[in-house]
């Protein structure tokens, strides 16, 4: 593979895990917890992808992965409210660990679960447009157009205002009267929906297991880290470093050896700016 189709295939990669990273930062910054089955619900959107274009296929529609997203973001912004209803809302007045361990709790059931109806082998979702170079040019273009909503919405609107007032300080946003637990169901549908959304982008490619939950949990927390702990900007820009870093040292040495100097990598960012890029206060690291 030459460079100009590494390049492509790293900022597809980037583009998917950008989802990824900045579901599990708006998570993050509305409830100030780790939520442990971010990397499953990805997960989940893959199997949901397959599933959907095996029942298209059934009843003889040509259907292209496109068409299919939408479906699966609900049933992504579905699955993250359970996980708010399951393993935040009960525990919200009780120490962070509570929720690790509830969100621990809840990715082992989604992981076992999957196991058991979906099997162990690998399987392919539908490619969102075409096979070949369209489908990393159709990756980057479905995330860009998602994290731009995203962004907008952040940005430009009363629920970006409070969800960054939440974010700062939830106590007092409370006090001036901003309704904390209609914010935190929202971004739980949101971390929801965007995992699955790039679970279904990386479906084809990269295949859909049942046990690969972790893996990309850990790699929206690395990206967090890179980028600066709370920081949206920073997890996106994290999320495409890993992305690059994957695929051009994975190109040059091996996929092992991509991971393991990914962490060495990881290992130097705490040392040298354990604030991230786009550092926010550290008090704040779960």
């Amino acid at each position: 593979m030459n460079t100009p189709q590494l390049l492509l295939s790293a900022l597809a990669l980037g583009a998917a895990y950008a989802l990824v990273a900045v579901g599990f930062v708006l998570t993050l910054n509305a409830v100030g917890a780790v939520n442990f089955a971010h990397g499953d619900s990805v997960m989940l959107g893959g199997v949901a992808a397959v599933l959907l274009g095996v029942a298209a296929q059934t009843l003889g529609l040509a259907l292209p992965g496109v068409v299919l997203l939408p479906v699966v973001i609900l049933l992504g912004a579905a699955l993250g409210l359970a996980i708010g209803a399951a393993g935040f809302l009960p525990l919200k007045d009780r120490p962070p660990s509570s929720v690790f361990v509830a969100t621990i709790a809840i990715a082992s059931v989604f992981e076992q679960s999957a196991t058991a109806f979906f099997g162990p082998a690998p399987r392919s979702a539908p490619p969102v447009w075409r096979e070949g170079v369209l489908q990393p040019l159709a990756m980057i273009a479905v995330a860009a157009l998602v994290l731009g909503i995203v962004y907008l919405v952040l940005e430009r609107s009363q629920l970006g205002r409070r969800f960054r007032a939440l974010a700062q300080d939830r106590e007092m946003a409370r006090a001036l009267g901003i309704p904390a637990t209609p914010l935190i169901a929202t971004a739980f549908a949101a971390g929801g929906g965007l995992a699955g959304l790039a679970g279904a982008l990386l479906g084809h490619q990269f295949l859909v297991v049942a046990n690969q939950g972790p893996g990309y949990m850990l790699k929206a927390y690395i990206a967090v880290v890179i980028g600066g702990w709370g920081s949206v900007p920073g997890a996106l820009a994290g999320a495409l470093l890993i992305a690059l870093f994957e695929t051009f040292v994975a190109a040059s040495l091996s996929a092992v050896w991509a991971q393991a100097l990914l962490y060495v990598a990881v290992l130097l960012v705490l040392l040298l700016r354990p604030q991230g890029l786009f550092g926010e206060p550290a008090g704040r690291r779960a």
